[in-house]
């Protein structure tokens, strides 16, 4: 595996690589990876001649007020875990390379990020959109992997890779779960004993809007009070940032459910903001 540190060094690797006929699939990391990451790189392995791995911490879509110096880092983890899952290039740049001082260029797709997670977390994807076009640019990948557990992100990356008529196909892969259900993400590292027993509830909890909508429930309000209760039955000191059902193409809000919603939750417990969706086929 390469370890390449620059911003010149990946385009040149990359457009080399290209030149010689070579297909290559991209899986964008923050680091600090687990089994979600892996089967992104098992995905991205499927699909192409070569794999990169990028790993970076990506201060622009993170708010003042939010976890960028505190987010979990292992370096030699990552190193070794991307190696035996069969990476070929891992590009780990460096903030002051992919950000100049007066950077002051953005790629946004506003209507899609002004829901969910876009209300608590207006920069957000701003940052994302804009890391993302730059990995582009760089590699030029036929491919890129982004896990279901971000719906809302990967939604947005599709949206924008139409509208700006990039040349890479987004590739969404299945969100993976630990053993009891909770979905895979690095900021789990932040949950304490106690708050790891109780968090399986939160898939439990989208489990339960399922079965009810399955039943006919297809009130949003509804829905979203059942999940409140059995949040604070079974996790009282967790904060529901929101509970959504949206369609699942354009995320637009639902007041009642139709055929083919996802719905979306992000629940605070502890330090840790979790992440989790479903999808209702009626």
């Amino acid at each position: 595996m390469e370890i390449i540190t620059t911003l010149e060094a990946v385009k040149a690797r990359c457009k080399e690589l290209k030149k010689q006929g070579k297909t290559i699939a991209l899986v964008p990391t923050m680091g600090y990876l687990h089994e979600g990451h892996l089967s992104l790189i098992g995905k991205a392995r499927e699909l192409a001649d070569i794999v990169v791995v990028s790993r970076f911490v990506n201060p622009t879509q993170f708010a003042p007020n939010e976890d960028l110096d505190a987010y979990p880092n292992d370096p030699n983890h990552d190193r070794n875990v991307t190696e035996k899952a069969g990476t070929d290039i891992l590009f780990e740049p460096l903030a002051s390379a992919m950000y100049a001082e007066d950077h002051g260029t953005w790629v946004e797709v506003p209507e899609l990020a002004k829901v969910l997670c876009g209300v608590t977390r207006p920069i957000h994807f701003r940052g994302v959109c804009t890391v993302v076009t730059k990995l582009f640019n760089l590699i030029h990948p036929d491919f890129a992997c982004f896990g279901e557990k971000d719906y809302q992100q990967l939604t947005i990356i599709r949206r924008m890779v139409r509208d700006l008529n990039v040349d890479v196909e987004i590739v969404g892969c299945p969100l993976v779960r630990e053993e009891d259900g909770l979905a895979m993400s690095s900021r789990n590292a932040y949950l304490t004993k106690e708050e790891r027993a109780l968090v399986p509830h939160i898939r439990k909890g989208l489990l339960l809007l399922a079965e009810k909508a399955k039943q006919g429930e297809t009130s949003a309000k509804n829905l979203q009070n059942f999940f409140a209760e059995y949040i604070k039955e079974n996790i009282p000191a967790a904060r529901i940032d929101y509970c959504s059902m949206v369609d699942k193409d354009n995320l637009e809000s639902l007041e009642t459910l139709k055929d083919k919603a996802v719905i979306a939750v992000a629940v605070y417990v502890g330090k840790a903001r979790l992440l989790d969706n479903i999808l209702i086929s009626k």
